[in-house]
C-alpha cells in the first residue's frame, strides 16, 4: 500500500512541464519520493529535471529503490528490473549539470543548482536472464557510464582551451574555474568489446569532473595485459570484489595478475572460475606455480570468499589455500575434481568452522567422497547458510544417508539439488526431514526421475525438463507444497528453477 504523499508525487510526475516548474518551489525532502515515483512509472524526462536539481550530495540508488534490503525480508518498492532509459537518463542529467559547470560557472544563484557530489549505482545493474529488453544489463550501464566520463573529459579540455584565450592568470597559465566533480560508484562488467572505451574512461577520467569508482570488478575473455591494465586503473579503495571468469588465464596468467590485487586494501572477494586450471597435467612448474599461486592468496589479509570453480585441483587444496591467514566464509569448488583427502583437509582447516557458503556441485558424491562431506558437513553446521550440491549424483540412499548431518546445520537457509537423479519418495523423505531447520527458505530441488516421460539423453542427464512428463510433475510439485503447508513451513519455496538461486550472493547472506 502507497503512501498518499507518494500517489502525491506519481500524478506530479506524471505532468512533465507542470513538475518541471514546481521544482523550484517544492522543499528538497519531497525530491527522493519524486525519484521513487519517476523511476517507479519509468518517467525518463522526469528524472532529469530532478537530478538536473538534485539538492543533496549523494544520490543512492540502493537507498532510495530498496535494493539492498531485498535480502532481509524488506519490502523494496522497485520490484522489477531497472529501466534502461531511466537509469540513461540519470546518467545524462550528470553529464548536462557537469557540462553547465563547466560552461556557466559564475551563473546566478536564483535557480536551484544541484548539489550532487557522489552517484552510489552499485547493486543496480544485472545479468539476469529475466531481464527483458527494456532492462539495463552491467555491460551496458558500465558502457555508457565510461562513455560519459569521456564526453566530460573532452569538454572540460574544449572549456579550458577556450579559456586559455580570454583570460590567463598571474603566471600565465589558465585561470578557467573547475567546476566542482562527482564521484560515480558502480559495480563494472568489462569484456573484450567494451574493454578500450573503459580503460580510456579510467585513465582520462581520474582526475576529471566525472570519476568511476568500482565496487566489485567483472571482467571476461580478457588478455593478462589486459586484466592488469585495468586492474592497476582502478582506484584501489572500495574495490571489495574482483571477478575474472573465462579469461583462460592457466596458472602462470593467475600468478602474473594476482599481485596486482594486493593494492585493494578493500578486497574481501575473489572469484576466478573457468581460469583454465589443471593440476592434473604433469607440466613442468605445476607445484611451483601453484606454491607462488598460495602465497599471493595468502597476501590478501581480508579475503572472505574464493571461488576457483571448474579448477581441477585433485590433491592440491591444502597446498593452494594453506597459505590464507584468516577463514575464509565463502569457497565455491565446483566442478574441481577433488579427491576425499581434499575434503579431509578442509573438514579440519580454520575455514569449516567460519563457512557461510559452499558450493561443491559437480563431484560424484558416490562411496569415495560421501563419508568424506559427511563430516566436512558437521565442521561447518554451526555457520552454514547456503550449501550447493548440484550435479552430484546424489541418489535417493545417498541423500538420506547425509540427512543426519544435513539437518544439523540449523543456520541453513538455501539448498541447491538440482541436477541429482532423485525420485519422489526421496524428495518426500528430503522435506520430512528438513522441516526442522527454521531458516531454511529456499530449495532448489531437481525434476524426480519418474517424472520424466523417456530417458533423459546423455547431453542433458537430469538437468532439464524437456523429457519431463508435466502433468506428473505439476502433482509432485503440488504434494510437496501441501506437505510443507501442513508442517507449517508454507513459507519455504521449493523450486526447479535456477533463476532465483542465481540471485543469491555471499554479500547479501
Amino acid at each position: 500500500m502507497h503512501s498518499l504523499v507518494f500517489l502525491c508525487a506519481r500524478r506530479l510526475v506524471s505532468h512533465r512541464p507542470g513538475a518541471r516548474r514546481a521544482l523550484d518551489l517544492l522543499p528538497a525532502e519531497l525530491y527522493p519520493v519524486l525519484f521513487q515515483a519517476a523511476f517507479l512509472d519509468g518517467r525518463p524526462l522526469a528524472l532529469r529535471d530532478l537530478v538536473g536539481t538534485w539538492p543533496f550530495p549523494v544520490l543512492s540508488f540502493q537507498r532510495l529503490l530498496g535494493h539492498r534490503h531485498r535480502h532481509r525480508g524488506r519490502h523494496p518498492l522497485l520490484r522489477e528490473k531497472p529501466n534502461k532509459l531511466c537509469v540513461q537518463a540519470v546518467i545524462l542529467a550528470v553529464v548536462a549539470h557537469l557540462r553547465r559547470a563547466l560552461e556557466e560557472p559564475c551563473r546566478g544563484t536564483s535557480e536551484r543548482r544541484c548539489h550532487l557530489r557522489v552517484l552510489d549505482m552499485t547493486g543496480l545493474q544485472d545479468d539476469d536472464t529475466d531481464r527483458g529488453p527494456e532492462g539495463m544489463s552491467l555491460w551496458s550501464g558500465t558502457v555508457a557510464l565510461a562513455k560519459a566520463c569521456l564526453e566530460i573529459s573532452k569538454h572540460q579540455s574544449e572549456c579550458l582551451k577556450r579559456g586559455s584565450k580570454r583570460r590567463k592568470g598571474p603566471s600565465g597559465a589558465s585561470a578557467a574555474p573547475q567546476p566542482v566533480g562527482v564521484e560515480v560508484r558502480a559495480d563494472l562488467f568489462v569484456n573484450g568489446t567494451s574493454y578500450g572505451v573503459l580503460r580510456d574512461a579510467l585513465q582520462t577520467g581520474a582526475s576529471g569532473p566525472l570519476r568511476l569508482k568500482c565496487r566489485d570488478f567483472h571482467a571476461e575473455e580478457l588478455s593478462v595485459a589486459g586484466t592488469v591494465s585495468l586492474l592497476e586503473s582502478l582506484e584501489p579503495a572500495g574495490v571489495r570484489r574482483v571477478d575474472l571468469r573465462f579469461n583462460n588465464l592457466g596458472l602462470a596468467g593467475l600468478c602474473a595478475v594476482l599481485p596486482h590485487l594486493a593494492r585493494f586494501p578493500d578486497l574481501l572477494s575473489l572469484k576466478l572460475p573457468y581460469s583454465n586450471v589443471d593440476v592434473r597435467r604433469l607440466a613442468a612448474g605445476t607445484d611451483a606455480g601453484l606454491r607462488r599461486l598460495a602465497a599471493q592468496l595468502g597476501g590478501l589479509p581480508r579475503l572472505r570468499e574464493l571461488s576457483l570453480g571448474s579448477s581441477r585441483l585433485s590433491g592440491k587444496l591444502r597446498q593452494l589455500l594453506g597459505d590464507l591467514q584468516a577463514p575464509l566464509e565463502s569457497l565455491e569448488l565446483a566442478f574441481c575434481s577433488l579427491l576425499p583427502g581434499d575434503l579431509a583437509f578442509l573438514s579440519g582447516s580454520l575455514h569449516a568452522p567460519a563457512l557461510r557458503k559452499l558450493d561443491l556441485s559437480g563431484h560424484d558424491f558416490s562411496e569415495n567422497l560421501l563419508r568424506p562431506l559427511w563430516h566436512l558437513l558437521e565442521e561447518t553446521s554451526a555457520s552454514l547458510l547456503h550449501l550447493d550440491l548440484m550435479e552430484c549424483r546424489l541418489t535417493d540412499a545417498r541423500l538420506e544417508a547425509l540427512l543426519p548431518a544435513l539437518c544439523r546445520c540449523s543456520r541453513l537457509r538455501c539448498l541447491g539439488l538440482f541436477g541429482n537423479p532423485l525420485s519422489t519418495p526421496g524428495l518426500k523423505t528430503l522435506v520430512r526431514k528438513t522441516v526442522v531447520l527454521p531458516d531454511l527458505r529456499l530449495v532448489v530441488y531437481p525434476y524426480p526421475v519418474d517424472c520424466y516421460s523417456r530417458e533423459p539423453s546423455p547431453a542433458s542427464g537430469w538437468l532439464f525438463g524437456d523429457a519431463v512428463d508435466e502433468e506428473r510433475f505439476a502433482a509432485v510439485n503440488a504434494e510437496l507444497c501441501r506437505m510443507l503447508v501442513s508442517s507449517g513451513r508454507a513459507d519455504a519455496v521449493w523450486t526447479t528453477s535456477l533463476c532465483r538461486h542465481g540471485t543469491l550472493d555471499y554479500f547479501t547472506l
